[in-house]
């Protein structure tokens, strides 16, 4: 059911998880604003939320860092917290993105049906490369349509996986209590997939 969710996970829930959820979201806002559509509706398309495989941090807002990288690059930060992964984020979610893939197994030790729609972001990235998206369903800009496209988006990731698993380069790099230069790359890092992921969802 509609929005498309996808839930960004990582060890934390401080540093990379929240920058791919914000991250997420702004890329969906700015192709709304592309399509000369109310970025506002956002939401109601794309659900970017976040989580840690640990609860140390919970209830803290973002690694200010990594708030940084955000607020540069047009997102927002306001109004998050950090939280510790429970099944029930999985089980809502259409797509899980991993920051390694050791956060990946863990989600799938969780969830076993999860399986299928939990990527290292880096591996959805290069996974997405190989999806024929002109094969994907609507591109209107509804939560129906967004939502069709989204899930099929994610099936036809998982197919061109071929079981295989994600390369150890497909990870994010931990910058937590590391310097500027290293948030900005994994800042990086996360836009080279989900800004393809939003234009695949609102091209």
């Amino acid at each position: 059911m509609p929005p498309f969710t996808v839930l960004h996970v990582c060890m934390g829930n401080i540093c990379r998880s929240p920058m791919a959820e914000r991250l997420l979201a702004l890329a969906v806002r700015e192709r709304l604003t592309r399509r000369a559509q109310d970025p506002a509706r956002a939401e109601e398309l794309v659900h970017s939320h976040s989580a840690g495989t640990g609860g140390w941090h919970a209830g803290e807002e973002m690694n200010p860092p990594a708030a940084r990288q955000v607020t540069s690059r047009g997102g927002e930060v306001a109004g998050f917290a950090a939280r510790k992964l429970r099944s029930d984020h999985i089980d809502a979610a259409d797509l899980v993105l991993t920051a390694t893939a050791d956060q990946q197994e863990y989600v799938v030790a969780l969830r076993p049906d999860a399986a299928a729609r939990t990527f290292v972001l880096g591996e959805f990235g290069r996974l997405m490369a190989a999806v024929d998206a002109a094969a994907l369903p609507s591109d209107d800009a509804t939560p129906e349509a967004v939502y069709a496209r989204g899930v099929a988006l994610v099936a036809a990731a998982h197919d061109a996986r071929l079981g295989a698993s994600a390369l150890p380069t497909d990870d994010l790099d931990d910058p937590w209590g590391r310097g500027d230069q290293c948030f900005t790359r994994v800042a990086d890092e996360i836009e080279e997939t989900v800004l393809p992921l939003a234009a695949a969802l609102l091209p």
